[in-house]
């Protein structure tokens, strides 16, 4: 599995995740947005990142555009988690999901997203080829969700 990992600037950081979370706790979705709670893999205790949550033909997903993060490695540990949205909360089941199977995932994330995450993706874009798409695969962590409340 590749380490790789984007590190978000300091907009991203300090602007964009900050009024997406704020938004989000507040109960408004900005295009998918929800706050991602996850148990630490090492602490035990939750830790929240901002999310976008993809929808494809009725499934839910969760993509890493960074890369191999600290909420994709407690994910594997935890199996699950919760997605909140203002007081609504999904407890959810996650199932990563294989390179192979990626690509489509990827373009459609790409084509709701890429002007926000774009940077990301080593110049691979929606319209990209899928040969392009399954070599940045591996780099992207991908996981079904399930929501079990």
């Amino acid at each position: 599995m590749s380490a790789h990992v984007r590190k978000p600037g300091w907009f991203t950081v300090n602007v964009l995740n900050r009024a997406v979370a704020w938004t989000a706790r507040r109960g408004l979705s900005v295009w998918g947005s929800r706050i991602l709670a996850v148990r630490g893999r090492k602490s035990g205790e939750w830790r929240t990142t901002p999310v976008n949550l993809l929808t494809v033909d009725g499934q839910k997903y969760l993509l890493a555009p960074r890369g191999h993060v600290q909420w994709t490695h407690n994910m594997r540990a935890a199996g699950g988690g919760e997605l909140r949205l203002g007081k609504r909360v999904e407890v959810f089941t996650a199932t990563e999901v294989a390179d192979d199977d990626k690509a489509p995932l990827l373009r459609a994330y790409l084509k709701r997203w890429k002007a926000e995450v774009g940077v990301f993706f080593d110049g691979v874009g929606p319209d990209s080829p899928e040969a392009e798409l399954r070599r940045i695969a591996p780099n992207h962590p991908v996981f079904r969700v399930t929501v079990t409340n």
